[in-house]
């Protein structure tokens, strides 16, 4: 009879493994798989290695591997960029019925994004060594057939109501304190670009903004010059410390004005910093100057956000509608016109 694959056997096999990803990753899977007391890709066409998918960039590709309303999963050699592997993974998801996890994995390290529409993105990231704890296996273990345990359970509209409830607070001491409404707007709209530069574009490297605000934190009377020289770099695509920054233009970055904070407020900006801002609606930033603007409806801040389910329920029949009506009666035209 062969030998139980435990937790431990697996860490000692695979942690120090040299085999590139055309060599190992199937071994390394099924592996996986009988640690975790779970079955291997089969012939059902429901669950496979190597599933062919079309990127969404064009052009055809494969997962390394993929299981019907659970996962896709890519793999790559130790050491290499699972980032990258995201990258390719994300472009097959909808071929592959836009799974609700996407793994990638370079044999010793793991890293399970959740993938469900219209929710909060949350990453588990571990270490071969870490399936040894319970936590962690567990969640592999759901990962490979019970995907539901790790839904996130917070919508992109809690998320972004979230976010305008913790810039209302920053708003509202801020005005208390007798800053002009058009330069609070102004500026909390600064703050809320950076997070998003941070998050969903990478932009700002390094997290750098969340880091200037925790270390103005430590110090509060040196956030304006901080916060004025990144604004700075950001207006002209200059240097900020190391950083290259971009140049920013459209008007939000014109100058390098910004707003004192004390420790509370950082302390609130902070608050919306470590949420994900790669999944709030941009439409919070129109929210947010508008009610930054007006002293009587400030207190709407954090209530005041619709959401785009609403939206599409006014713009479909009202500009969607019409404009398909009328694409399907020139296109009779054309057919006509070509016979």
């Amino acid at each position: 009879m062969a030998e139980r694959m435990t937790p431990r056997r697996f860490i000692e096999k695979w942690r120090d493994t040299k085999l590139s990803e055309q060599a190992g990753a199937q071994q390394h899977f099924i592996e996986l798989c009988a640690m975790l007391d779970e079955p291997p890709p089969d012939d059902s066409g429901n669950y496979t290695f190597e599933q062919p998918a079309t990127k969404d960039s064009g052009g055809r590709g494969r997962a390394d591997v993929w299981k019907r309303g659970c996962f896709a999963w890519e793999y790559k050699s130790p050491g290499h960029d699972l980032d990258a592997a995201f990258d390719q993974l994300r472009r097959y998801a909808l071929a592959l019925g836009n799974p609700p996890l996407l793994i990638v994995s370079d044999m010793v390290r793991f890293r399970i994004r959740t993938n469900w529409t219209n929710t909060e993105s949350r990453t588990h990231e571990f270490a071969i060594e870490d399936l040894a704890k319970a936590d962690v296996w567990n969640t592999l273990k759901w990962a490979m057939s019970d995907p539901q345990r790790l839904h996130p359970g917070a919508s992109r509209q809690a998320l972004t109501e979230k976010a305008a409830a913790a810039f209302a607070e920053l708003s509202q001491s801020l005005r208390s304190r007798g800053h002009d409404p058009q330069a609070v707007a102004h500026f909390v709209n600064r703050l809320v670009f950076c997070m998003y530069a941070e998050d969903a574009r990478g932009l700002l490297p390094g997290n750098l903004f969340t880091r200037l605000l925790e270390r103005a934190r430590e110090s509060p009377n040196d956030f304006p010059a901080m916060s004025s020289g990144i604004f700075a770099a950001m207006t002209n695509g200059d240097l900020f410390g190391i950083d290259r920054l971009r140049h920013f233009n459209g008007g939000l970055f014109d100058g390098d004005a910004t707003l004192p904070l004390n420790r509370d407020e950082i302390g609130m900006a902070l608050k919306a910093a470590a949420l994900d801002w790669s999944e709030i609606d941009p439409s919070i930033m129109g929210t947010l100057f508008e009610r930054g603007l007006d002293p009587d409806k400030r207190s709407q801040l954090g209530a005041h956000y619709t959401d785009r389910d609403k939206i599409v329920q006014i713009v479909e029949p009202v500009v969607v509608e019409p404009l398909r009506l009328e694409w399907q009666v020139a296109k009779e035209k054309m057919v006509a016109a070509l016979r």
